[in-house]
């Protein structure tokens, strides 16, 4: 277990911080944000497509999302989406784009938004543990290793751990912090 063995063990847990993140991104705040609508697939041209490659998607005020749809034949298809979307947004059809007002959250649905996310949050930690696990076991297979440096390599790979653990809990509070925004 050598320094890429750690290097690829960061690299997984990187991973499940960067999947936090964009579950973080999906999670609808006070706040006009492009990621709200980017992953929304359209139904176009007979297969899902996602919201990007039916149009352009822009944030012209905080709390206004605009989609520009290239083919007005599918501005109907783009609006039927977000609204079933589960979202709780109401598109409105202005031309050949389609407006999305953003609501301010409620203090009730406030909470219940940083439940969720304190659930995504737990479900990475969840992950990078499992990755240090994964890491531990493989230095006590490894052959020909000294127990003075199995010990050092337990300890780099729990710094690791610990030091992905302590960005998940900062990702998770700032994230908090953007939804009890009013």
């Amino acid at each position: 277990m050598g320094g890429d063995d750690l290097k690829a063990l960061r690299k997984r847990m990187e991973g499940a911080v960067a999947s936090l993140k964009t579950e973080f991104a999906g999670l609808r705040t006070g706040r006009a944000s492009a990621s709200l609508v980017e992953p929304i697939d359209v139904d176009a041209y007979g297969s899902k497509m996602p919201m990007v490659q039916v149009g352009t998607v822009s944030v012209p005020e905080p709390r206004m999302i605009t989609i520009s749809v290239w083919d007005k034949t599918l501005v109907s298809a783009v609006e039927k989406a977000i609204r079933e979307s589960g979202l709780g947004i109401n598109p409105v059809v202005d031309g050949q784009s389609v407006r999305v007002p953003i609501p301010a959250l409620t203090e009730e649905r406030r909470v219940e938004l940083t439940k969720v996310a304190a659930k995504y949050a737990e479900q990475a930690k969840v992950a990078i543990r499992n990755v240090r696990r994964e890491g531990m076991e493989a230095i006590k297979k490894a052959e020909g290793v000294s127990e003075d440096d199995q010990k050092k390599m337990s300890e780099d790979v729990q710094k690791l751990t610990d030091e992905l653990v302590k960005l998940v809990d900062e990702t998770l509070t700032a994230k908090d912090a953007e939804i009890m925004q009013v």
